[in-house]
């Protein structure tokens, strides 16, 4: 029982470190794969740990980053789509808007243009916690996003 839980602390242990370097390197080629060997484990061990402690895969995780960093940097306005989508980590425009307009509901341009008016006159750090996507299990009412196994949300 408590080998089992010691097991388990260094699992979350173990995800937390490859979160972060998600967190840190989104803009650089990363795919599970070498997420997986910079851990030490297969790419099929990794998804599923990660999953288990965060309810997306690591790839999910990964576009969810860079697409937030995209649309601080669309609010920002002084790129263009263009080179937003290469600031990013993404090699494609194409890959780009698709991934953008599922996780946020709109493509990048409307984003620029409908963020540009709608977050006017708002503290940088408010339209950030404002304009995140979404994504995630709805549990009454609520989105639960990058959730740890074993937390629940407090009341």
């Amino acid at each position: 029982m408590a080998r089992d839980a010691e097991n388990r602390r260094a699992t979350l242990v173990l995800m937390r470190q490859v979160r972060d370097r998600i967190d840190r390197d989104y803009a650089q080629p990363l795919d599970v794969e070498s997420l997986a060997r910079g851990a030490h484990l297969s790419a099929g061990h990794l998804s599923r740990q990660f999953r288990l402690a965060y309810g997306e895969s690591p790839y999910s995780y990964l576009m969810t980053r860079r697409v937030e960093r995209a649309m601080t940097l669309l609010r920002r306005g002084d790129l263009s789509v263009t080179e937003i989508c290469f600031e990013v980590g993404f090699s494609s425009l194409g890959t780009f808007s698709t991934r953008f307009t599922e996780l946020v509901g709109m493509p990048p341009r409307e984003y620029r243009r409908r963020a540009a008016a709608s977050l006017r006159g708002l503290p940088p750090c408010v339209a950030k916690q404002i304009s995140r996507p979404r994504r995630g299990r709805a549990r009454g009412g609520e989105v639960i996003r990058n959730r740890e196994a074993g937390q629940t949300p407090a009341p």
